[in-house]
């Protein structure tokens, strides 16, 4: 479970995020949308700790991420928008050190990381160095690593770039299987089509205010009610749709 409350980030007289709340459940995929510079990013640095919060709270698993954050983090897997490697490690000893950060035992490490690698297509170049694989492939074992410690929590932002259309199919299951078995799952992405196929609840982030959130049912009765597109709320249907009428909408408040 993933609760935001009050979550703000001010860079100067700018509130880049601006009292967020948000109560994800248990095994939800929740989609995280927004045009660039929405304030995703941020939001997501600031739940993984990595960005000091002007005000509010995170708590991943019940777990408070700036007071209690060495037990918030063991219980979550973040793939970030830009993943660093070691480019001077294979992949099997990446995954290797990332598992020894999270205290697994060897034997079960190795056996984790020999699995991940399989699953993500890796194994034929799991002992070439890193810094030799393409940008999907780095893509698939950083996502890899962000599971080797099997978190309850997984936090992605952007995670399907780079991915070829098989590797992003695979990625697609891969959520929904981690959904299935209870994983809390906090994607951000631009890929709408995604979103509407996997998330069970979105959130529409603009100028770092949430501007809507619900079932994607939910948001089409909420658009239909708002409309401006020719032809009234019929012509609503897909994400996409509903994603520019939402940011549409909010972009006449301001």
């Amino acid at each position: 479970m993933i609760s935001i409350r009050g979550l703000r980030k001010d860079f100067g007289a700018m509130a880049a995020v601006d009292g967020l709340s948000l109560e994800i459940e248990t095994g939800c995929v929740f989609g995280f949308l927004g045009r660039n510079g929405a304030g995703k990013t941020t939001t997501i640095r600031m739940m993984m700790g990595l960005t000091e919060p002007s005000a509010g709270t995170v708590l991943l698993g019940g777990h408070d991420i700036r007071t209690d954050a060495e037990a918030a983090k063991s219980i979550t897997g973040y793939l970030p928008d830009h993943p660093y490697l070691y480019d001077k490690l294979t992949g099997t000893e990446m995954l290797g050190f990332v598992g020894g950060l999270y205290g697994i035992p060897r034997p079960e490490r190795d056996e984790r990381a020999r699995s991940l690698l399989e699953d993500f297509a890796l194994t034929e170049r799991a002992g070439e160095l890193t810094e030799t694989y393409s940008h999907g492939m780095k893509q698939r074992l950083a996502l890899a690593a962000a599971l080797i410690h099997r978190p309850s929590v997984l936090v992605l932002d952007e995670p399907m770039v780079g991915l070829d259309p098989q590797g992003a199919h695979d990625f697609r299951r891969l959520l929904s299987r981690l959904a299935a078995e209870g994983v809390t799952v906090f994607l951000s992405t631009h890929s709408l089509a995604v979103a509407e196929e996997l998330a069970t609840r979105i959130g529409v982030l603009d100028r770092g205010r949430l501007i809507a959130l619900g079932t994607l049912a939910e948001l089409r009765a909420r658009a239909a009610e708002t409309t401006t597109r020719p032809g009234g709320p019929e012509g609503v249907v897909s994400l996409e749709d509903l994603f520019l009428e939402l940011v549409g909408a909010a972009e006449g408040q301001w």
